[in-house]
């Protein structure tokens, strides 16, 4: 993990805030001038703590209406067989964020699509179909509260 300093947590928050602010916005915010406030930034590129940069889109608006959290239980354990189910689940375009859990299920999946006749084609036709699935149980999002919130970074001196 590298070692993250005030001026590298300043400069997340800033990111998270507003990830289209300028170098010189930056720089200025985080009282350092536009050289170093840069170098940060690509060595937080560079470390993989900033992992990119994403539009947030409003899904509905782009019909994108019905979110569902997908619990898959798969029938064998064994490493093969995750890591066969966690490169199919990679690869389906509708699974915006993808978990490996404990408990009842073995993953949880987010998965986004335009209503409910579009997630039972991709039920029927691409997750039960997926490797070693054992169960699958769908819980449908009524009304979102909060996505792609901040991350609570810590306090440095």
């Amino acid at each position: 993990m590298p070692s993250l300093d005030k001026f590298d947590i300043a400069i997340l928050r800033i990111l998270q805030e507003d990830a289209r602010a300028t170098n010189v916005e930056i720089a200025e915010r985080v009282n350092l001038s536009p050289s170093p406030c840069l170098r940060r930034i690509r060595n937080l590129e560079k470390s993989g703590v900033l992992r990119g940069y994403r539009a947030d889109i409003d899904r509905k608006q782009v019909g994108l209406g019905l979110t569902v959290f997908v619990e898959i239980k798969v029938g064998r354990h064994s490493q093969e067989n995750a890591l066969l189910q966690q490169e199919a689940l990679m690869a389906i375009p509708e699974v915006v964020s993808c978990f490996l859990i404990s408990g009842s299920a073995d993953f949880l999946v987010e998965v986004v699509v335009a209503d409910l006749a579009a997630y039972e084609t991709l039920l029927t036709e691409t997750l039960l179909a997926l490797p070693g699935v054992a169960d699958i149980r769908s819980n449908f999002a009524i009304r979102t509260i909060k996505t792609g919130g901040a991350l609570k970074l810590p306090e440095l001196r």
